[in-house]
């Protein structure tokens, strides 16, 4: 097993973590709540700010924050609370360069993400994984490998619990396997994982960016704090990344769908081939693989070269490949009714990510997209379903651009509903169609994330009627 060298950073001032510290936390979620634990205890005063009108807001929440001394103020931020903190905690999906964070900075008031001031008080070592797409399967993929493998792991960062909570706890893992957005590594100044990955980089979150070159910069910041002893993994299908180059010191892995000089993994024969430069080539058969798509295969590839990284046993790769069935809301099969197959990939809030959910079948494909625009081009979207898509439904805030893009090209309706777009979609279909969700879009202007999105579809798919 490779040895995960330990970089440790001098801790932040007393201005973040001294008693009576003024700390304002922006954002209540998960991670806020987490951030507000940790400082309380060593004797901040922590202040919660969220846009959310507090009863909207997870009652629990609320409760604790408020009986452990937590000031709360929601509906709306206001000026003087951020000019009065002693230092700003940002929470992921926040933007850091709000305007009263920048009057705050402009008065030498410090801002600090979540999860960078999380990792400074981490001494297991990181394996943190990014990507436009294919970040929760891989990062959960690795932790099933690890746990197989008879290790204690670490699941989280930008799903389930954040980064903070194992800051707050024991640290008993020997590996924290953390999935990491654009939005967090925005805020790193010292984050350093032990491997980085990067699984592709497509255009998202326009509407936060200037450009999808800036939206690639954040994402490659992931390994820039790393050097000798530490790894970085990289997708050479994906042009931004084929490119690139490791900083000093970092021992760079990539992996393709083909085999070519320099790829350490690949695809032959219905094979995984993957090996360190100048090591033995393990083989793993797809066999028992559960996971649709050449998209999934890549991302096996990256979960394969960490698991080879860290001296994972071959039966034990294999054996979790055979095991690992994927996660709700990623083109997950819901069922057949009549002989139309019905799949969830609510994940898919992107266009790429619906791109590749289209290719990952072979029967013509009824599609159900729409939400709340993100700023991309649906002209991709169109090309990759122009000979698999039989029709498509269109919803939400985005209908008008996706109608747009589809017209004189690929016939559809609209619905404004859900259920609507399910039954609409079925009577679309014939005996072996599939009808799939994939949005392009977030869920924002309809549901509360794309796994009330999916629950919603999945629920109108029963509700059709037939067994």
């Amino acid at each position: 097993m490779a040895n995960a060298p330990v970089r440790k950073f001098n801790v932040p001032s007393a201005v973040l973590t001294g008693p009576d510290a003024r700390v304002l936390i922006v954002g209540l979620g998960i991670s806020g709540l987490w951030t507000a634990r940790w400082l309380t205890q060593r004797g901040a005063r922590v202040t919660v700010t969220d846009l959310k009108k507090a009863s909207d807001l997870d009652p629990a929440m609320v409760k604790e924050l408020l009986a452990s001394g937590v000031q709360l103020e929601t509906g709306g931020h206001r000026e003087e609370t951020f000019l009065n903190a002693d230092a700003i905690v940002v929470s992921p999906g926040v933007p850091h360069d709000m305007p009263l964070i920048r009057a705050a900075s402009q008065r030498n008031i410090p801002a600090i993400g979540e999860m960078e001031l999380a990792s400074r008080f981490i001494d297991t070592p990181i394996i943190a994984v990014t990507g436009t797409n294919g970040k929760t399967t891989v990062t959960s993929l690795v932790g099933e490998l690890l746990e197989h493998a008879g290790m204690k792991a670490f699941v989280g960062g930008n799903i389930g619990m954040p980064l903070m909570a194992y800051a707050a706890g024991k640290q008993e893992a020997d590996y924290l396997v953390v999935e990491v957005s654009s939005f967090q590594l925005d805020t790193i100044e010292t984050f350093c994982p032990f491997i980085s990955v990067v699984l592709n980089i497509t255009p998202d979150h326009l509407e936060r960016y200037a450009d999808v070159d800036a939206y690639a910069q954040s994402k490659l910041r992931i390994c820039e704090n790393q050097g000798a002893g530490q790894y970085l993994i990289l997708n050479d299908d994906d042009r931004r990344l084929s490119s690139l180059d490791p900083p000093s010191g970092v021992t760079l892995l990539r992996y393709g769908l083909a085999q070519r000089q320099g790829v350490n993994a690949f695809m032959e024969g219905g094979t995984v081939k993957a090996g360190l430069t100048g090591e033995q080539t393990h083989c793993f058969s797809l066999d028992r693989f559960g996971l649709p798509g050449f998209h999934n295969q890549e991302n096996l590839l990256a979960a394969v070269l960490i698991g080879i990284v860290l001296g994972i046993d071959a039966g034990i790769i294999q054996d979790t490949i055979d095991r690992f069935k994927g996660l709700p809301h990623r083109i997950e099969y819901v069922g057949e009714v009549d002989g139309v197959r019905f799949y969830d990939d609510s994940k898919a809030t992107n266009v790429d990510a619906a791109r590749r959910a289209i290719a990952s079948f072979d029967d013509p494909v009824i599609l159900i997209a729409g939400g709340r625009h993100k700023g991309a081009d649906y002209g991709p979207l169109v090309g990759a379903g122009h000979k698999r898509i039989k029709g498509a439904v269109f919803l939400g805030e985005a209908k008008g651009l996706l109608a747009k893009a589809f017209e004189d090209i690929i016939p559809y309706v609209t619905a404004a509903r859900m259920e609507e777009a399910v039954a609409t979609a079925f009577s679309m279909a014939e005996p072996g169609d599939v009808v799939l969700l994939a949005p392009a879009c977030s869920s924002f202007d309809m549901f509360s994330d794309y796994r009330r999105r999916g629950d919603v579809f999945k629920s109108s798919v029963k509700g059709l009627g037939h067994d």
